[in-house]
């Protein structure tokens, strides 16, 4: 069996239904050892020239009989057992999708999402196979072989020693040949990681690889990854086909070994000279052979089997291993009696506040200390890389932070729960992702049934409504996958309409206006200044006229803060911010023909 301690719960959940497999194998493999034996009895009925009627039709009915029940045993196996697999499947499943939810993005930005797909896809299949036909398998193999051995003892014990020294043979290459199997497992599941991911990037960004005129090299790239992957997967399927081969060669050999010296000691009998060993005097029938013979063949498919679920066995395990790994990732964990914000003002402070990424030695932000007051409207403005992003995503917990550094109303969000925190901020993110659905789907994505009129309040103001009327579905435009149907300004828009529809206390848009002309970005601006007076809002941008008219702005230069401080008084206190107002009335004087 498989275990471990994710599965090990589903063997007691779903033993119901194993326990009724199990009763089908077993009464599948009692009846189906039946068969040998009439078999036999139909050649010595005919061993004496006359054929007793009665006796031969009673031989019939059994067979009839047997079929039946061998018919009816093998639908309840396959219903139950196969149940069992998949309900174990998807449970997994379900626990993977969970903790896949809870994980930090650090873990997301180590572990390639191609490497994810592959455990969520030919992992888990594997080990579903396993417990699905490998179950089986082991079972069948088990009871029918300890069967077949008890009935061919008691028909001849001398014979059944004979046969039983190639029989040992095969379990002690089974499990010799395991350990290298499951490590030939391992190295191809990781040649499969890198073709799902060297593909899904391949695909997501095709129109890259088109503008740069770079499908030759990347075709080249792939042919070298798929060639990787042919030889690990020849390497293993090699592995496998030896294994099969030797133990069919060791089943040929028995069954040479069984008419061979079998038909010896037939003839020895029939003769009146039966062959004696170890003082055992046999006398065998030709139906006995016959029968000694089906009970062999019927053995065949348990040694068959054997050679399976090595294999099978140790692909699930090296599956097991990868699926375990990642189920045991640490995730953000909640504190105990964590805090649930209520009634939120919209009130953000930062204390002393350094936060460096996963696997860098340089602090993205460094001792941020600030204020902000609830239903303020503030600006985050800086260079590329200066903090603007990690400042506000801090907020939210997506990363681990420290205690006693980022407070929503005076507590401490790392005290809270997480979902509450979350709940109390409304977020565009800078990538502005789209879901491959429609538009109004899309806008009324935070809020669970939002209905049509909502949705197109929320396109008002995001100035979106529009362009949304231009498009001949409508609303029910589907966006395509990550929104590859609209344009920059439009995605952008989007997800500012997504974010304003959910009506949290705290509104954040990173960097959402930068893809809009100067006119959509003033009629935006205007109405977030009218609709959301009273609500704290902050909007980190790389325009300084964007954050302008707001209360106050943040000005970061490598990771501190450089300023915090109302507009009029920027100009004075922050060589930054003067330095971006300048550019942008340099560009603007351009733009206009002014040199």
């Amino acid at each position: 069996m498989l275990l471990g301690k994710y599965i090990n719960k589903y063997y007691f959940k779903y033993i119901w239904l194993y326990l009724i497999g199990v009763i089908g194998l077993v009464a599948v493999d009692w009846f189906q050892l039946l068969l040998p034996e009439y078999l036999g009895q139909i050649v010595d009925l005919f061993d004496g020239g006359s054929v007793d009627t009665s006796a031969l039709n009673k031989v019939v009915v059994g067979v009839i009989f047997v079929a039946v029940v061998l018919f009816a045993g093998r639908v309840m196996w396959r219903l139950s057992i196969f149940a069992a697999s998949q309900r174990t499947e998807a449970g997994l499943r379900r626990q993977m999708f969970v903790k896949a939810e809870k994980l930090p993005l650090s873990y997301y930005q180590k572990t390639k999402v191609g490497t994810v797909m592959a455990w969520f896809t030919t992992d888990l299949e594997t080990i579903e196979d396993y417990l699905g036909w490998g179950t089986i398998m082991l079972f069948d193999a088990s009871f029918l072989t300890v069967l077949v051995i008890i009935k061919m003892v008691r028909l001849d014990w001398v014979l059944s020693l004979i046969v039983a020294v190639p029989l040992v043979l095969i379990a002690v290459w089974g499990a010799l040949v395991e350990k290298f199997q499951a490590a030939k497992w391992e190295e191809r599941q990781a040649e499969f990681d890198k073709l799902y991911d060297y593909s899904r990037e391949s695909f997501t960004g095709i129109r890259v690889i088109k503008a740069f005129l770079s499908e030759t090299r990347r075709l080249h790239g792939f042919a070298k990854i798929v060639k990787k992957n042919k030889q690990t997967n020849v390497s293993y399927a090699r592995m496998a086909v030896v294994f099969d081969c030797i133990i069919s060669l060791i089943i040929a050999v028995i069954t040479a070994i069984i008419l061979g010296a079998g038909g010896y000691f037939v003839y020895g009998a029939a003769t009146g000279n039966p062959a004696v060993i170890f003082g055992h005097r046999i006398e065998l029938s030709a139906g006995n052979l016959v029968t000694f013979l089906g009970y062999f063949e019927t053995m065949i498919w348990p040694m068959m089997a054997l050679g399976q679920i090595v294999s099978m066995r140790s692909r699930a395990k090296a599956s097991l291993k990868r699926v375990s790994a990642f189920l045991d990732t640490a995730e953000v964990c909640e504190p105990e009696n964590a805090l649930k914000l209520a009634d939120v003002k919209g009130g953000i402070s930062f204390k002393n506040f350094t936060f460096t990424y996963p696997g860098s030695q340089i602090p993205a932000l460094k001792n941020v200390t600030l204020e902000i007051a609830a239903g303020e409207t503030v600006g985050i403005i800086g260079k590329v890389g200066s903090g603007k992003t990690t400042l506000v995503n801090s907020l939210l917990k997506i990363y681990e932070i420290n205690a006693g550094q980022v407070f929503i109303d005076g507590v401490d969000v790392t005290l809270c729960n997480t979902e509450s925190v979350r709940e109390a901020v409304a977020y565009a993110p800078q990538d502005n992702f789209l879901f491959s659905d429609t538009l109004a789907n899309n806008i009324g994505f935070g809020v669970d049934g939002c209905p049509r009129n909502m949705v197109e309040r929320a396109a008002d103001f995001a100035c979106l409504s529009g362009d949304i009327e231009g498009f001949k579905d409508g609303y029910d435009t589907v966006c395509g996958e990550r929104g590859v149907t609209l344009s920059g300004g439009q995605k952008q828009r989007t997800a500012i309409a997504r974010a304003y529809l959910k009506n949290s206390p705290v509104l954040i848009l990173d960097d959402s206006v930068s893809a809009v002309d100067i006119k959509t970005e003033e009629t935006i601006l205007t109405s977030i200044g009218r609709e959301r007076k009273g609500k704290t809002t902050v909007i980190v941008a790389s325009r300084a006229s964007t954050v302008s008219r707001f209360d106050r702005i943040i000005v970061l230069n490598g990771g501190e803060i450089e300023a915090f401080a109302p507009p009029g008084e920027l100009m004075k206190i922050s060589p930054t911010y003067r330095k971006m107002v300048r550019l942008q009335a340099l560009e603007n004087q351009v733009e206009g023909g002014v040199e």
